[in-house]
């Protein structure tokens, strides 16, 4: 089964998307999610004018030497620009796979080990009595378990807190990428912050009982000792997990957390290979892998992953903000639901004019997903919707200290 032609498109319903459209001599199409947050057009030109050409009359149905091929004979390897760029293609071709063979695509991954797949929601607030407010609404929606963000005190702008303005204005459900020339500024104080956020997971316990699954992403912005003194503080609250809780590039950091507290550890979201993870998962120094499909090579690269860490009973918690397409989040899916060692989905809803452009059947239906039973992803692109919606450059902010340092954002 031959590829005919591969087609980059790039579309901006709600935020910007990259998406790989690949279609076979027989006619069989198949899409990939090659979004990445702020970069979307390095991830493009990279499709466009290196990989696409090297497609066109390979065997659709050669995933893995395919990846293999893109992987290797770059010999430039790794990095997010890369590996979103060999995801897309390989979550298309097990599209085009799955379609060929009139399956949904779990199913050639070993079928459904579970019936739906948990996922979790994101409720933040200015406040305590906002954050609470959000709380309610996301168990009104179905979610069982639920990520808690709060701003802090003295701290002018927070990520992940939705109602929080912005340079750009209120944030798109929770999405920081500000639609702007320039990316905007936003200040940062730790030592504010660790005060302030066992007050906030207190009060929800206080709120909402001992039961109801909590977590809390950091997002890298602790040293490894002030990583350690919030895990320990928040032990009382029975978090799922923190996430990110420190920079993880240095892997040999979560030893030290891991010394000094028993929260459970998320990690990996802006991970991209399995060499990422090799020493936290040896070491069992993490409990759940965060990493995207889109930006992790794909579905084949993710699965190795999460069997490696399945060794070591570490399970899957696939990152699932906006900033991935539904297509990112089909693939996700497919692959949660058939894998043994499934932790937690992270999911957050789509605009409706993403929704208009990504024709999806999966479902959410009393705090579970599922990927639904059409053939391959179940995710198809209106072109035509797509196109009414062109890219428009948009920024993550960055973080300064009080003294002006540049900080992790």
């Amino acid at each position: 089964m031959k590829i005919r032609s591969a087609e980059v498109i790039v579309s901006s319903p709600d935020r910007n998307f990259v998406t790989l459209k690949i279609t076979t001599e027989e006619g069989i199409t198949g899409l990939g999610d090659a979004t990445l947050n702020g970069r979307e057009l390095a991830v493009s030109a990279y499709l466009e004018h290196h990989v696409v050409p090297l497609l066109i009359g390979r065997d659709a149905h050669r995933i893995e030497d395919t990846w293999q091929f893109l992987y290797r004979g770059a010999y430039w390897r790794r990095g997010p620009v890369t590996m979103a760029a060999i995801a897309a293609v390989d979550v298309a071709l097990w599209d085009i796979k799955a379609k060929a063979a009139g399956m949904p695509l779990y199913q050639l991954l070993g079928g459904a080990s579970r019936t739906a797949v948990r996922a979790y929601g994101h409720a933040s607030g200015r406040d305590i009595p906002e954050i609470l407010d959000s709380v309610r609404e996301h168990l009104e929606l179905g979610y069982k378990s639920i990520r808690i963000q709060t701003a802090v005190p003295g701290i002018n702008a927070v990520y992940g807190v939705a109602a929080q303005p912005t340079a750009g204005g209120v944030r798109y459900d929770y999405e920081p990428a500000q639609r702007a020339a320039l990316p905007a500024e936003e200040d940062w104080d730790s030592r504010a912050y660790l005060r302030h956020i066992p007050t906030v997971f207190e009060a929800v316990r206080n709120e909402f009982g001992p039961e109801l699954p909590l977590l809390h992403d950091g997002h890298h912005r602790m040293t490894p000792i002030q990583a350690a003194r919030l895990g320990k503080s928040l032990e009382p609250y029975d978090l799922f997990w923190l996430e990110d809780c420190t920079p993880a590039e240095n892997q040999d950091a979560l030893r030290l957390v891991r010394q000094h507290t028993t929260t459970p550890l998320a990690i990996g979201e802006v991970f991209n290979t399995v060499w990422d993870y090799q020493t936290l998962i040896r070491e069992q120094l993490i409990d759940y892998v965060r990493s995207a499909v889109t930006h992790t090579g794909g579905i084949s690269a993710m699965k190795k992953i999460l069997d490696y860490a399945a060794q070591y009973q570490i399970k899957s918690g696939i990152h699932g903000p906006t900033d991935i397409s539904p297509v990112g989040m089909a693939a996700a899916l497919h692959l949660d639901l058939a894998i043994h060692n499934f932790g937690i989905q992270e999911y957050m809803r789509h605009g409706d004019l993403t929704n208009q452009v990504f024709e999806q059947s999966f479902s959410f239906v009393d705090g579970y997903l599922h990927p639904g039973d059409k053939p391959g992803l179940g995710v198809e692109l209106n072109l035509e919707a797509a196109a009414a919606h062109p890219y428009e450059p948009a920024y993550l902010p960055f973080n300064r200290l009080k003294d002006g340092t540049i900080h992790d954002w």
